[in-house]
């Protein structure tokens, strides 16, 4: 059983890995067959290719930051709301991106990611993507 420190730590962990740059890192707190959706698309993607978008994002702005963070735990998971903000190596301007997401997590591993976001301030994360 997963307890609510467990799922605290696995969130504390997912988001501070992002922020380093650690992506296999935040990919390892997945299962394998762990489904990511996205409220801008709402598709449903695989660990492996959020991977490979948070390694562009990585790559495009520097200086990430999960601001404001507000974390609730309930039994099967967590919903955490923040504001990822940084600068885009291109040209050194600040982007912010408010954020809401929940997990469900099993045996100490997140199954599915739901993520809330405004696309209007995803432009700014990808303009030079």
């Amino acid at each position: 059983m997963t307890t609510d420190i467990d799922i605290r730590e696995l969130a504390q962990k997912f988001f501070d890995a992002i922020e380093a740059g650690e992506i296999e890192t935040m990919q390892n707190s997945f299962t394998p067959d762990a489904e990511i959706w996205h409220n801008t698309d709402e598709l449903i993607v695989s660990p492996a290719q959020t991977a490979q978008t948070l390694t562009g994002m990585v790559k495009r702005i520097k200086d990430r930051r999960y601001a404001d963070r507000r974390l609730t735990v309930y039994p099967d998971g967590f919903v955490q709301q923040h504001v990822l903000t940084g600068k885009r190596v291109e040209d050194d301007v600040e982007v912010r991106l408010p954020c809401a997401i929940i997990c469900r997590i099993e045996n100490g591993k997140i199954t599915r990611l739901d993520e809330y976001f405004d696309s209007a301030h995803v432009a700014a994360f990808r303009k030079y993507a």
